[in-house]
């Protein structure tokens, strides 16, 4: 994409998500569009993921294309073995849908649709995208191991085990 394209499109994404962020916020009663929802959502995302999580890749975590990972390292065929991206990111999808991110908008959602709507968005955002992302760098930096193993390693064996069973609960 040129570089004029470039810097017309994040704020025509920024404005179209402002403009539906308005009329969520104005329009009266319940007969709101969910367009305006998902044209919100998909612009927050949109930006996050072109600003935030490159922040986060190059400032915080300072991640590096050369090393490899342990998949690649410990290719046995079994436990560590090299996959497509698309089939990775379907089983992080899959293991990180459970009951705690749910209950948050349910309660939220009491004050009406717009407090959930900024809830979940600033909750994926912030919160939820970062902590995952942070999480799979440190277990790809510690050869692969799981959240309970390397608190085990860091805090020790208690803590360890009071995690893995946290984790798992």
């Amino acid at each position: 994409m040129n570089k004029i394209a470039s810097i017309l499109l994040w704020p025509a994404i920024a404005i179209a998500g402002a403009f539906s962020f308005a009329a969520l916020a104005l329009g009266r009663g319940e007969n709101v569009s969910a367009v305006w929802l998902v044209t919100a959502a998909v612009c927050v995302y949109f930006i996050a993921y072109r600003f935030y999580s490159k922040f986060i890749a190059d400032k915080v975590l300072r991640l590096d294309d050369t090393r490899q990972t342990p998949a690649e390292r410990h290719n046995d065929g079994m436990d560590y073995v090299p996959t497509n991206r698309w089939v990775l990111f379907g089983h992080h999808f899959a293991a990180i849908a459970g009951a705690g991110p749910l209950v948050g908008p349910v309660l939220a959602a009491q004050m009406g649709f717009l407090p959930g709507t900024l809830w979940i968005l600033a909750g994926v955002v912030v919160a939820g995208a970062v902590q995952d992302f942070i999480v799979l760098f440190a277990s790809v930096r510690r050869d692969g191991k799981s959240l309970g193993e390397m608190i085990k390693m860091e805090l020790g064996p208690t803590a360890g085990s009071i995690a893995l069973v946290g984790v798992l609960a």
